[in-house]
C-alpha cells in the first residue's frame, strides 16, 4: 500500500491503481490520463452514508460537493449510492440532469447566482437553493412569485471559525464572500426576511468552514455556534428550524506526512456536539446534511504521465519534465498543494532522488512539486501523481492549447473511458472564422 490502500505494488515492480497495471494503463490509453478507481469512491459513499445515519439519525443526508469532480459518471455513482449533491453552477446542474440524477436531491450553492442561473435551476427543477445573500433572496423570491411557487431554501450562514488551513480555501471567517455572518447581525436580519419573503420557505441553514482541514475542534465548534443560533432563532422569530448542512472540508492524506483521518469517528464526534448542544438549548434535533467532496474522490484518482527530459543543474537542482502539468493539475501553482510522485514502472524501487516535477507549458511556474522524493528518471519513464481525484480534472484548462486528458474509471480492475481524451479539433470547435 502507497498512502492509500487502492495503490500498490505488483510482480513487476509497477505501480498498480485499483488492482490495474499503471504502467499498462499509460501504454493502452496514452498520457497525461487521469485514473479512478470506482471501488474506492464507492466504499467512501458508503462510509459517509452510513456514519451520517446512525449518528445523526436516518433522514441524515450527505451531499456530494460535485466541484470537487464533475463529470456524468460521477453523478450515476452518487445517485446509485443513495447521495445528494451539491451544485455550484448551471453547467454542474446541467451535468447533473444529463446523468439523470433526481433534482430535488440537488442543493444549488453560489454566492452570485445569476437571473439566469435562478431560471435555469428553476426550470430544472431543483429541489434546494442555498441563498448566499439579501440580493439573491430578492431575486429568488421574486421569481418565484412570478411562477406561482414556494421555493425551499437554506440560509448560508458564517460561523466566524478559522479553521487553519491554506486561506485560500477558508470560508467560515466573518469577512468571507460567502454567507452572512452570527456577529454583525447580519444572519439574524437575513432569515427573518426570507421567513417574510413571499415564494419562499426557509428550511434550514448551512455553513462550511474550509477545505482540507485535519482537526475535529473547528467542525465541532462551528456546529455549537450553529445550534445556538438555531436556538436564538426559535427564541426571536418563534420558529424552529428543520435542517442544519454543517458543510464538508475534512482533510485527505496526499502524503506520508498527512494525517489519515477516520472519517466515520470524525462524523461520530460531531453528532455528540450537535446532541449535547441540542438537549441544552432544548430544541429538536435538525436533519444534517454534509456536503463531503475532496474525501469522497481525491485518493480513488492518480494522474500518470510519460517523462520527456532530465535536467540537472550541479548545486542547485534537479527537473524532471512531463507531457502534462499546469493545464490538467493547477493546485501546486495556485495553493503549493503537495503531492507524492513515483516512477510508475519502477515502483518498487526507493524514492531516493530529489527533484522537482515539471509541466510542458512556456511558463515557469508550471510545476507539479518542488524537492519531491522520488526515484530517478529517464525519458520515456511513466511518472504518477497520487491523490489527483479532487480538483485537478475540475480545475483543468487549455492553457497553451493544451487537450484535456482521459478519465480512466477503474472498476475491479478493469479499466474503460469514462470521459474521452480532448482533441484539437475539440480546442477549435466554439472558433468563428
Amino acid at each position: 500500500m502507497i498512502i492509500h490502500e487502492n495503490f500498490d505494488v505488483n510482480e513487476k515492480g509497477h505501480l498498480t491503481i485499483g488492482d490495474a497495471d499503471a504502467v499498462e494503463l499509460a501504454e493502452k490509453f496514452g498520457t497525461p490520463a487521469y485514473i479512478l478507481d470506482e471501488n474506492t469512491i464507492r466504499k467512501n459513499c458508503r462510509t459517509y452514508l452510513r456514519a451520517a445515519t446512525e449518528y445523526f439519525g436516518a433522514d441524515a443526508l450527505p451531499l456530494y460537493a460535485s466541484k470537487a469532480l464533475c463529470f456524468t459518471g460521477i453523478y450515476k455513482i452518487a445517485a446509485e449510492e443513495g447521495l445528494g449533491v451539491d451544485c455550484v453552477s448551471g453547467g454542474e446542474i446541467f451535468t447533473a440532469k444529463k446523468a439523470g440524477f433526481p433534482a430535488e436531491k440537488i442543493y444549488f450553492h453560489g454566492n452570485n447566482k445569476t437571473n439566469r442561473d435562478i431560471k435555469d435551476a428553476l426550470d430544472a427543477g431543483v429541489g434546494t437553493f442555498v441563498v448566499d445573500n439579501e440580493d439573491e433572496l430578492e431575486a429568488l423570491s421574486a421569481e418565484a412569485v412570478r411562477r406561482g411557487i414556494t421555493q425551499r431554501i437554506l440560509l448560508r450562514i458564517t460561523p466566524g471559525i478559522d479553521p487553519h488551513t491554506h486561506r485560500a480555501v477558508v470560508t467560515g471567517n466573518v469577512d468571507s464572500k460567502f454567507g452572512s455572518a452570527i456577529v454583525t447581525g447580519q444572519a439574524m436580519e437575513i432569515v427573518k426576511k426570507a421567513l417574510s419573503a413571499d415564494g419562499i420557505r426557509l428550511a434550514g441553514l448551512h455553513c462550511h468552514i474550509g477545505s482540507q482541514i485535519f482537526d475535529i475542534d473547528p467542525f465541532s465548534d462551528a456546529a455549537s455556534i450553529m445550534v445556538k443560533f438555531i436556538a436564538e432563532i426559535k427564541e426571536k422569530c418563534g420558529y424552529e428550524i428543520d435542517e442544519l448542512n454543517l458543510g464538508g472540508g475534512l482533510g485527505v492524506r496526499y502524503t506520508e506526512y498527512d494525517r489519515e483521518i477516520d472519517y466515520a469517528e470524525a462524523i461520530k464526534d460531531i453528532a455528540a456536539v450537535v446532541t449535547d448542544f441540542c438537549k441544552e438549548h432544548r430544541i429538536k434535533m435538525p436533519k444534517i446534511i454534509l456536503e463531503p467532496g475532496r474525501s469522497l474522490v481525491a485518493a480513488a484518482g492518480a494522474t500518470l504521465y510519460t517523462v520527456g527530459s532530465v535536467k540537472e543543474i550541479p548545486g542547485f537542482k534537479n527537473y524532471i519534465s512531463v507531457d502534462g502539468g499546469m493545464p490538467d493539475n493547477p493546485r501546486y501553482a495556485l495553493y503549493q498543494s503537495q503531492y507524492t510522485a513515483l516512477i510508475a514502472n519502477r515502483a518498487d524501487a526507493p524514492r531516493g532522488y530529489r527533484a522537482t516535477v515539471a509541466g510542458r507549458c512556456c511558463e515557469s511556474g508550471d510545476l507539479l512539486g518542488e524537492n519531491m522524493e522520488i526515484q530517478k528518471a529517464e525519458r520515456g519513464d511513466i511518472l504518477a501523481v497520487l491523490v489527483t481525484g479532487a480538483y485537478n480534472y475540475s480545475m483543468a484548462s487549455n492553457y497553451n492549447r493544451i487537450p484535456r486528458p482521459p478519465i480512466i474509471m477503474i472498476k475491479d480492475g478493469e479499466p474503460r473511458i469514462a470521459v474521452r481524451r480532448e482533441t484539437y479539433e475539440d480546442l477549435t470547435a466554439n472558433d468563428v472564422i
